[in-house]
């Protein structure tokens, strides 16, 4: 893949790819920012072997100016004498993917940038089949029953470095790298460091990777990102520097980098790691080592080392649990060792549990294999390169989620499944009925719709309604328990005597009395202990309000149900399009009969939309009217338009088929504007919205026989100053300063 086309971000050449709206997450950026984005780390990705990329690694690339076709971060802002070092087999404080580290070699020392890491408990050197014990364990755990002192918990981490990340100018010879691999004293065998990574607290250890990253890059790695020589500081996104506010703009530019590699064409992900498709599938084309045979052994042997024997001497085998690591797993193939070192172990282990989820969605009963009772499911994502557990009988089980992963499944939401490739492909609305399930309660997540609203109910989960189904009873009277948190709630709604209906597919509450606030896609949390009557609903608050469309919203929601049941006439007391004018038929039109991304994008055909409005073609004026509408609201950023293509079958799809007649589509966006919290004063992280784009002043490198003027040097110190640099620096050499402007998008 080229990444000299002008459409790639070059650092120091364009303006930063990285810009105030991102600090809201991806929701809040706008879509051409997040499209100009997601090309350059496609071009990271190819540019680094095909992956794996971790979002850490990629929010570096984007932040520090990861120049792709050999120069890496060779003209980043980096005192690399400042970075942590690390020693083979010795103790360190805990690092994330993403770190810049310093490895000893008693000479030269080695530059590098973490890119994968995982767990290697005292079990993981044992074999495939890990205890139970050792997958999904905290830090601190070091055998069944055994803990560290858990004021400073110490975990054994095997972290992958990348050698090549600072370009040519910081690379040891590969003879010497070989040498070293082949002594064990700098780097293990396979060109890895294993270390016993102490956390500061067990607080710390618990830390997803975004948290701990963000924790990272505001003491360790400080200096380098308040550098001024950075492409945009964060200091200039964040609107100042406020410790709170740039550990918000972080959180959201590391949402918006996520999101931009999971929405990839190009690209797969496995957790936070993005791949190429294209190395995926040079993987699978050979007949060696860690090709397609092996990675169908991998899936089969899952369901195997469960799955009972057909004849036993003494009658049936019991129940059996068999945790199976992956990396270990791997390495115990013949043949495959020389293609496990150094990055490519990252990407096996990421390409092999690839291959097991697919194989889970694909060919099992929500991981259950029909055939032999055996159920498959993701159990640890960390340890050993992710540990997977299979169980017989599964059919005795009831997955937690779709993977059911022991280290969220008890406290967090299971991720969904990745998108489908075709953003218009038929969708369910709504969140996904997240569960937890446990010996004393039943726990999930749906969002409100507008029908609940208007009808004063809620459909349970199918498992509520035959645990307490009686014969001969279709209703019982329960009581609901209301919470919502930061919302308007009267005390007669916090407890209510309301109807469960045992009839239909799921059962249902009925006559609630739902608060004024509620409005269509509030998330809703149902708990709801074993055998009882009685439901606990609540609601979240955001960390920070958003506006959506002039929609003030304090609370989580699901953008699907949002945009559907939010459009134009839809209210509590009612659902219709009479009264509207022209302009608002139209959003009603797109929002409801649009085919809807998971953000809360809808697109529809544009030729379908006289007969969404208006039901049969319409009058010659009124199509007049319409396509007046249509341009008014499409110059106003209101409705956005789209190039999708048809099929043969006369399906829209999203994005545009090779080979398909291409077809205008127009689409509507809800673009959340995060608000200040309360108290602020109107400060905090600047967000770009609207037609005005913002670009903050950026370095930018000059050609050989140009030198910057006087007044740009002049520039150059006062925006030092504002992100912190009192004294004021000059310009480096051969780069000049593009002071802060705005442009029409």
């Amino acid at each position: 893949m080229s990444t000299a086309g002008a459409d790639i971000w070059r650092p120091y050449e364009h303006e930063p790819v990285l810009t105030p709206a991102m600090t809201g997450g991806h929701r809040a950026t706008p879509p051409e920012e997040m499209d100009r984005l997601r090309r350059y780390l496609e071009a990271v990705v190819h540019d680094r072997r095909g992956g794996p990329v971790h979002t850490a690694v990629a929010f570096n690339a984007a932040y520090f100016g990861y120049e792709p076709g050999g120069e890496g971060y060779g003209n980043g802002a980096f005192d690399i004498d400042a970075f942590p070092s690390l020693t083979l087999g010795g103790e360190t404080p805990a690092l994330p993917v993403g770190a810049l580290v310093r490895i000893e070699t008693g000479s030269d020392p080695l530059y590098a940038e973490i890119v994968y890491k995982e767990g290697r408990p005292p079990a993981a050197s044992d074999g495939v089949d890990i205890p139970a014990w050792a997958s999904g364990a905290p830090a601190d755990v070091e055998g069944p029953g055994e803990r560290h002192d858990m004021s400073s918990p110490v975990r054994r981490e095997l972290l992958v470095p990348d050698l090549t990340a600072f370009g040519s100018a910081l690379q040891l010879p590969e003879a010497k790298l070989k040498r070293f691999r082949a002594r064990q004293k700098w780097l293990n065998k396979d060109g890895h460091v294993v270390v016993d990574a102490r956390y500061a607290s067990a607080h710390e250890a618990a830390l997803d990777d975004s948290a701990a990253f963000v924790h990272h890059l505001l003491t360790c790695q400080r200096e380098s990102l308040l550098s001024p020589l950075v492409p945009v500081s964060v200091v200039q996104l964040a609107g100042g520097a406020r410790e709170e506010w740039l550990r918000e703009a972080l959180t959201g530019l590391l949402d918006a980098v996520e999101e931009a590699l999971r929405t990839s064409d190009a690209l797969r992900s496995w957790g936070h790691y993005a791949l190429a498709r294209t190395r995926i599938g040079s993987g699978l084309c050979h007949d060696g080592p860690l090709g397609e045979a092996d990675l169908y052994a991998l899936t089969g042997s899952l369901e195997r080392v469960a799955a009972p024997v057909t004849r036993r001497r003494h009658g049936m085998r019991g129940p059996r649990t068999v945790h199976t690591a992956i990396g270990p797993w791997l390495r115990d193939l013949d043949g495959a060792g020389p293609l496990l070192t150094g990055v490519e172990y990252a990407v096996s282990v990421c390409r092999a549990n690839l291959a097991v989820a697919d194989f889970v969605r694909r060919d099992t009963d929500n991981g259950l294999r029909t055939g032999s009772g055996v159920r498959i499911t993701l159990d640890d994502r960390f340890e050993s390169g992710g540990v997977w557990r299979s169980h017989h009988p599964g059919a005795d089980e009831v997955p937690a989620g779709e993977f059911s992963e022991r280290r969220t499944t008890d406290t967090e939401e299971v991720p969904e499944a990745p998108l489908a490739d075709d953003a218009l492909a038929d969708e369910t609305i709504g969140i996904r009925n997240y569960l937890r399930i446990t010996d004393s309660e039943l726990c999930w997540q749906a969002p409100l719709r507008l029908a609940h609203l208007m009808e004063d109910r809620l459909p349970l989960n199918g498992m509520v309604r035959d645990r307490l189904r009686r014969p001969g009873t279709d209703t019982l009277p329960v009581r609901l328990e209301l919470g919502h948190p930061g919302g308007m709630l009267d005390a007669s709604e916090e407890v209510q005597e309301v109807t469960l209906d045992l009839t239909g597919e799921t059962g249902m509450l009925r006559g609630i009395q739902w608060p004024v606030d509620f409005f269509p896609g509030l998330r809703i949390y149902v708990q709801w202990p074993r055998g009882g009557t009685v439901f606990r609903l609540s609601t979240a608050e955001l960390e920070d309000p958003v506006d959506v469309d002039g929609q003030l919203i304090i609370h989580r929601y699901d953008p699907q149900v949002l945009t559907r049941d939010g459009a134009p006439g839809s209210g509590r007391d009612g659902d219709s399009s009479d009264g509207l004018d022209t302009r608002r038929l139209v959003l009603r039109a797109v929002r409801r009969f649009g085919r809807l991304t998971p953000d809360g994008h809808a697109l529809l055909d544009r030729a379908a939309l006289p007969r969404g409005i208006y039901a049969t073609d319409p009058a010659a004026h009124q199509a007049t009217a319409l396509e007046q509408a249509v341009d008014e609201l499409l110059g106003e950023h209101h409705l956005y338009a789209a190039t999708g293509s048809r099929g043969a079958d006369g399906e829209p799809h999203y994005p545009a088929r090779e080979g398909e007649a291409a077809i205008p589509l127009i689409g509507y966006a809800p673009n959340p504007v995060v608000l200040p919290r309360p108290g602020t004063g109107g400060h905090g992280p600047a967000r770009g919205t609207g037609a005005e784009h913002f670009v903050h002043g950026f370095l930018r490198r000059l050609p050989a026989d140009c030198r910057p003027t006087d007044v740009q040097r002049a520039a150059y110190r006062e925006y030092c100053r504002r992100i912190g640099k009192a004294d004021g620096w000059e310009l480096p050499r051969g780069y000049t300063f593009v002071t802060a402007h705005s442009r029409r998008r």
